[in-house]
């Protein structure tokens, strides 16, 4: 991670490896989402972003999938920060909030781009461990900083 990185932080733990799976079910919801439209997809991700954006991770149904596969495959608790994931849960919730938007409305134009960014976005916190939150978060610390 650079060095200018920042990351907001709240000093509470949570198990990356699980927030890495979670990462790999909005992928593989996004993809099925491309591959058939259909927008329920996407109203679980609005709703599962929200619960994880908002203090509300018990009622994650993604939440509770990736405690399964935890519990089955016996994935080790591996110790992070929780700002960083909740920030990116937060815009990941204005992302898919997008999506379902552009969706009602029919501006298809919109649909693949956004969905196939959201698929990269959690493609690189699934199977590289980068949180694009961090990377946005310290651009709009430097803007922040700009207009103080």
């Amino acid at each position: 991670m650079s060095q200018d990185l920042q990351c907001p932080v709240d000093h509470v733990k949570v198990n990356e490896n699980k927030v890495r799976i979670i990462a790999l079910l909005v992928l593989l919801s996004g993809i099925l989402f491309l591959l058939n439209g259909y927008n329920w997809l996407i109203m679980l991700l609005v709703y599962d972003f929200f619960t994880r954006a908002f203090f509300l991770p018990n009622f994650s149904l993604l939440g509770a999938l990736a405690n399964v596969f935890v519990k089955l495959f016996k994935v080790p608790f591996k110790p992070t920060d929780r700002g960083p994931k909740r920030f990116a849960a937060g815009m990941g919730f204005v992302f898919v909030t997008t999506i379902l938007i552009a969706a009602i409305l029919g501006w298809v134009v919109l649909l693949a781009p956004l969905t196939i960014l959201l698929c990269i976005f959690a493609c690189l916190e699934s199977f590289a461990g980068i949180c694009v939150g961090c990377y946005i978060y310290t651009w709009l610390q430097k803007i922040g900083n700009i207009f103080a």
